[in-house]
C-alpha cells in the first residue's frame, strides 16, 4: 500500500525544469576554435552559415542564421565592403571593420558565446577575424513579417485601419508615428529562458508613475517562463492576485490608436515580440466599455452606446439565470401571458427548463468554438447549419422550446457587444443558470454578491479596479457614464495615478 502511494506521488510530482546549456565562456582568439565551438553548440542546426573570407592577409568569417537575415543587405552592406578591403592591403581589425568598412546601423561588439548566440538568433550578421577574441555584429534582419492590416477583433468604422502585427519594431514605429514627442520612452527587456523574447515597455515620461513603472519592470524580470508565445503567457505575472478571479486587471488591445490614448493617461504599454497586440497597465473595469468609436462620434451618441454596453453586460450575464429562476421557482412574478407560453412550450419538450437552457448554452458554445477553429468557408457552413438545426428543426421536433432559444440567443448576442470580457461572461452565464435552477433568485443574488466582491477587491498596481466609480471621482461624468465634449476632455490634467483611492505599489 505504501509502495503504491509512493508511486502515485512520484507520478504526480512536478518534473524538474531542464536548464538549457548557456555557455558563459568568452570568445577565442583563434578562428578555428570559435568555429568548432559554434558548430558544437549548433550541432543540429542546419541553418547556421559560415562564410569564410580573407581580407588584408587575414582570415575572417561572416556568421549568420539562414532565413533570419536579408541576403541583399548582407551582400551589399557587409560582404562587398569586406571584399573591397582586400585591395587596400591594410590590417583587418575589429575596430577598422566597425569604423570604416560597414555601411549598416546597429553595429556592436560581441565578447562571449552567449552574446554571440543571442545576436545570431536575432537576425544579425557577425564578423569574426583571426587573432581577435572579439566579433563585430551588425543588424541585417530580413525575416518575413505580416503586413499591417485592420484588426479583426476590434473593428472601428471611423478610425484608423492599422492594427498591431507580430514585429515588435513595426508596432513600436506605429506608436512613435502617432506620438511625436521626446517624452515617449521605450525600454527593452528579455524574458523566457529558451525563447529570449524581446519585450518593450512604452510610457510617457512625466505622466507615468515611477513607482508603478519600477513595479512593472520587476514583475517582468521575475517572470519564470521558458517560452513566450502569446500575451496570455505574460498576463498572470502582471496581475497581483494569484487566486481565482473572474476578470483580468490587464488590458489587451490590437490598435495602436488605443495604446496612444492610454499612454497619454499615464499608463504603461507592454509590447511583446511575436504578439500582434499590446498589454496596458494599470487597467480598470470602465475601460471594458470604452472603444475608440466613443471618441469619434458625437457625445450624446457615445453616451447612448456606452449605456447600451452596460445593459448588454448584465443581460448577457444574468438573463438565462433569471429566466430559469422565474420559470422554476417564482412563477408568480412572470406575466400571465408569458407564463402560459413558457408552460405550453415546456409541455412538448423532454427536458426541464434548467436542463434545456444549459443544453442550448453548451451547444451554442460548441458551435462558436467550431466556427472559430475551422477554416473560414467551413465556419460559415457551420453557422448556417447550426442556425437551421437549433433555430428551426429542434423547435419543431419538440426538443427545445422557442422561449428558451430566444433567451439564450439574446444573451449570446449581447456578449458580442463587449468582446473583451466574452470569456468571463460565458462562464458566469452558465454559473448563474445553474444557481438560478437550484436556488432561484436567492442563489442569483448570492452569486451576484460574490461577483461584486471579486470585482471590488481587485486592483491593478495600486489602482482600484472599479476606479473612478468606487472610490467615486468626477471622471464618472466625463468619461464613464457619459462622454464629455472634447473641449472638456482636452482640458483634463489628471492621470489615472492621481484619481481618488489610488495607492502607489
Amino acid at each position: 500500500m505504501y509502495d503504491f502511494i509512493r508511486r502515485i506521488r512520484e507520478m504526480t510530482a512536478p518534473a524538474p525544469r531542464m536548464q538549457p546549456q548557456q555557455p558563459e565562456q568568452g570568445l577565442f582568439a583563434d578562428l578555428k576554435q570559435n568555429e568548432e565551438e559554434l558548430r558544437r553548440l549548433f550541432h543540429h542546426a542546419s541553418d547556421l552559415t559560415i562564410r569564410p573570407l580573407r581580407v588584408g592577409g587575414k582570415a575572417a568569417d561572416v556568421l549568420t542564421i539562414d532565413n533570419l537575415v536579408d541576403k541583399a543587405i548582407l551582400s551589399e552592406a557587409i560582404i562587398r565592403p569586406l571584399t573591397r578591403g582586400m585591395e587596400e592591403q591594410k590590417e583587418l581589425t575589429p575596430e577598422r571593420i566597425r569604423e570604416n568598412l560597414l555601411f549598416t546601423e546597429n553595429v556592436q561588439e560581441v565578447h562571449t558565446f552567449r552574446a554571440l548566440i543571442q545576436t545570431l538568433l536575432s537576425g544579425s550578421a557577425v564578423i569574426a577575424v583571426q587573432g581577435y577574441a572579439v566579433m563585430i555584429a551588425s543588424g541585417v534582419q530580413g525575416y518575413r513579417t505580416r503586413g499591417i492590416s485592420e484588426p479583426t477583433a476590434d473593428v472601428v468604422p471611423r478610425g484608423s485601419k492599422e492594427g498591431f502585427v507580430e514585429s515588435l519594431r513595426t508596432n513600436l514605429s506605429m506608436i512613435r508615428r502617432r506620438m511625436k514627442t521626446e517624452s515617449l520612452c521605450s525600454e527593452m527587456l528579455t524574458i523566457g529562458r529558451l525563447s529570449h523574447t524581446e519585450v518593450c515597455l512604452c510610457y510617457v515620461e512625466g505622466l507615468v508613475s515611477p513607482a508603478i513603472l519600477q513595479e512593472v519592470r520587476e514583475r517582468l524580470r521575475k517572470a519564470d517562463l521558458e517560452t513566450v508565445l502569446a500575451a496570455g503567457y505574460v498576463v498572470p505575472f502582471l496581475e497581483k492576485r494569484r487566486g481565482f478571479s473572474f476578470f483580468t486587471t490587464v488590458g489587451i488591445t490590437e490598435r495602436p490608436d488605443t495604446v496612444c490614448g492610454k499612454l497619454s493617461e499615464g499608463r504603461i504599454a507592454v509590447l511583446i515580440d511575436g504578439v500582434p497586440g499590446a498589454l496596458t497597465v494599470p487597467f480598470v473595469l470602465a475601460e471594458v466599455f470604452q472603444t475608440l468609436d466613443d471618441y469619434t462620434n458625437r457625445p450624446f451618441f457615445a453616451a447612448f452606446t456606452r449605456w447600451l454596453k452596460f445593459a448588454a453586460f448584465f443581460v448577457s450575464m444574468l438573463l438565462p439565470g433569471l429566466f430559469v429562476a422565474l420559470g422554476t421557482f417564482h412563477t408568480e412574478m412572470c406575466p400571465t401571458l408569458l407564463l402560459n407560453r413558457i408552460a405550453a412550450a415546456m409541455a412538448h419538450t423532454p427536458l426541464s427548463l434548467t436542463g434545456e437552457t444549459l443544453a442550448i448554452l453548451f451547444v451554442y458554445e460548441m458551435m462558436r468554438e467550431s466556427g472559430l477553429r475551422m477554416p473560414q468557408p467551413l465556419g460559415y457552413a457551420v453557422s448556417i447549419v447550426g442556425g437551421l438545426v437549433i433555430g428551426d428543426t429542434a423547435v419543431h421536433a419538440g426538443l427545445i422550446g422557442a422561449p428558451t432559444l430566444m433567451v439564450v440567443a439574446v444573451a449570446a448576442i449581447s456578449s458580442y457587444i463587449i468582446p473583451n470580457v466574452y470569456a468571463p461572461l460565458s462562464v458566469l452565464r452558465l454559473l448563474f443558470t445553474v444557481v438560478g435552477g437550484l436556488w432561484g433568485l436567492w442563489g442569483i443574488g448570492a452569486l451576484l454578491f460574490v461577483v461584486f466582491v471579486d470585482v471590488c477587491s481587485q486592483e491593478s498596481f495600486g489602482v482600484p479596479f472599479t476606479t473612478p466609480i468606487s472610490p467615486f471621482g468626477a471622471q464618472v461624468f466625463r468619461d464613464v457614464a457619459l462622454r464629455a465634449d472634447w473641449r472638456i476632455l482636452s482640458e483634463k490634467t489628471e492621470t489615472i495615478q492621481t484619481m481618488p483611492g489610488v495607492n502607489q505599489p
